[in-house]
């Protein structure tokens, strides 16, 4: 007979699920009063008429449930979005989800198209919440490293690593933690394996506006073939600086929305309402100069604290998209990721991620993760900082 104490247990997965390295630093670098380039908080001013927008709505009464797709002309807004600036066709009446941010809009999502023992495809390095989400949803992850340096897709290493039980593959792009964007070719690849082998494939393009260098957005969903097994996903917490708003929203096929809706109801029950307004607001009214605005902003911030990682001797990864830099941490001490990224903040008041949050197998170890996403003065502070500290 079971005891008592035998039913008074974790999950089986929860003893292999750890709090996010992510959120773990965030945690060290406010102890200590360190300048948090840890966490993607993306602390830059919200644009004016949103945050107007969004009081204006609370004032107005808009603080109860919505629809569980999201109130109209904000999914009429992201339709209109997605037609000009991603070539995508989405209905907002069926194709188009408002999410509690792109977070839940990817569980949701997985929830619905995904069983447990089915097997999914990251790229490595890749965003730990998409891996652990798909973990908790017992789903098999199997990751295809990307060439260290200018990661680069080695399509036959994916080919391999699709088997009969592969279901989808998951692309970040411009990706989180190394800031790849996916070219036209790499895109094809991987649309003429998902075509093949009858494959999802579920996009994070949340930093879609964060390009630099020449480097240019692709939309898997528009590649020949692709619409219907295509699950895009994206939100406005890193472009509008919201990211504690948590508006994302999801574009898919109609065939899957009824499915993905109803597990994000569920989970979430619906984005909140007054950001939603304000939001639609931002989507509307912000002219086409305030994203390219946005992308040169980001690139003077990328290039200042590359200089300073180059300076310091943590040769950084330069990115062509994002806002995160993954550097060479061998200068610092400790043996593993996160005893340098500690080590690091001791010395210079600076947190950054352990590289091994974005690795399978160990690897990462001699990687840290930086976010540029910050106040100019923050920013500034913490590449003297850099500068200034003695490896």
């Amino acid at each position: 007979m079971r005891t008592l104490e035998n039913r008074l247990r974790l999950s089986e997965i929860a003893p292999g699920l750890v709090q996010s390295e992510i959120r773990a630093m965030s945690v060290e670098c406010d102890r200590v009063g360190g300048i948090n380039l840890a966490q993607g908080v993306c602390d830059t001013g919200v644009p004016a008429a949103v945050a107007a927008r969004a009081a204006q709505a609370i004032a107005e009464g808009n603080n109860i449930y919505t629809r569980l797709d999201g109130i109209a002309p904000l999914r009429r807004a992201i339709a209109d979005k997605l037609a000009r600036h991603n070539g995508i066709a989405a209905d907002p009446e069926g194709e188009i989800l408002v999410a509690s941010g792109a977070t839940g809009a990817f569980y949701a999502a997985c929830m619905a198209l995904l069983d447990p023992g089915d097997e999914v495809i990251l790229f490595e390095p890749f965003y730990g919440y998409h891996l652990n989400t798909l973990s908790a949803l017992r789903v098999r992850v199997l990751s295809v490293p990307l060439a260290a340096g200018n990661w680069a897709l080695d399509v036959d290493a994916l080919r391999r690593a699709i088997t009969p039980r592969t279901r989808a593959i998951v692309i970040n792009s411009p990706s989180n933690p190394c800031g790849k964007v996916f070219s036209q070719s790499e895109l094809e690849a991987i649309a003429a394996l998902a075509l093949e082998h009858d494959l999802f494939v579920l996009t994070d393009e949340i930093y879609e506006y964060f390009i630099y260098g020449g480097a240019r957005h692709i939309s898997m969903a528009t590649l020949p073939g692709m619409a219907e097994r295509t699950i895009t996903i994206s939100g406005l917490s890193k472009t509008f600086s919201i990211t504690g708003w948590r508006v994302g929203y999801l574009a898919a096929d109609r065939k899957w929305m009824g499915a993905i809706g109803y597990f994000h109801d569920l989970t979430y029950v619906c984005a909140p309402s007054p950001f939603q307004h304000a939001t639609a607001t931002g989507l509307v009214t912000l002219p086409d100069s305030f994203y390219a605005a946005m992308a040169r902003e980001y690139q003077t911030k990328r290039d200042l604290l590359c200089a300073a990682l180059a300076e310091a001797g943590l040769t950084p990864s330069v990115p062509d998209g994002a806002y995160y830099v993954l550097a060479d941490a061998t200068p610092l001490q400790g043996a593993r990721a996160s005893e340098k990224a500690r080590a690091l903040l001791r010395q210079t008041g600076v947190a950054a991620v352990a590289g091994t949050a974005f690795f399978s197998h160990g690897r990462g170890d001699n990687l840290l993760r930086f976010c540029f996403a910050k106040r100019d003065e923050d920013l500034q502070r913490a590449c003297d900082a850099l500068r200034s500290a003695a490896f």
